[in-house]
């Protein structure tokens, strides 16, 4: 292989914060992900990332934005969502009950990624979901 094309490669974008670019995310990862075996688990976590910026952060608000990111390596491709913050409080998986009509979206990404990292503040907050290419579907590294 190349020396220039053996380094991980980074893709991003940045969306205004309406509802309708959510779907435009989706194919942008759908695209940037052709032939990856992890295409189809990234665009639904990336849809779901990116509406929760929508719907709980300033991203929906006027003006507001999300950006996303998408790194590829030989070991990991990992998906960004960056909000624009406005919230009191730092994302979380929640393990709510069958009855719960919100507050399960983090739970779904985590049990699709094999890790999920969320660095933040109130300014913005980045939640990465990790799929390591060298683990088995479902499992988890050591």
């Amino acid at each position: 292989m190349h020396e220039y094309t053996s380094t991980p490669r980074v893709w991003g974008l940045s969306c205004p914060g309406f509802p309708e670019e959510v779907s435009r995310a989706r194919r942008w990862t759908r695209d940037v992900l052709r032939g990856s075996p992890f295409a189809e688990d990234a665009e639904l976590i990336v849809s779901e990332l990116s509406a929760n910026a929508i719907l709980h952060t300033a991203s929906g608000r006027e003006s507001g934005v999300f950006h996303l990111a998408v790194a590829v390596s030989a070991q990991v491709v990992a998906v960004s969502v960056t909000d624009d913050g406005g919230t009191g409080t730092a994302p979380k998986v929640e393990h709510q009950d069958h009855d719960a009509e919100h507050g399960r979206g983090l739970g779904m990404v985590s049990a699709i990624a094999h890790r999920v990292v969320v660095h933040g503040s109130e300014a913005g907050h980045t939640i990465t979901a990790e799929l390591f290419t060298d683990v088995r579907r479902g499992g988890h590294p050591c």
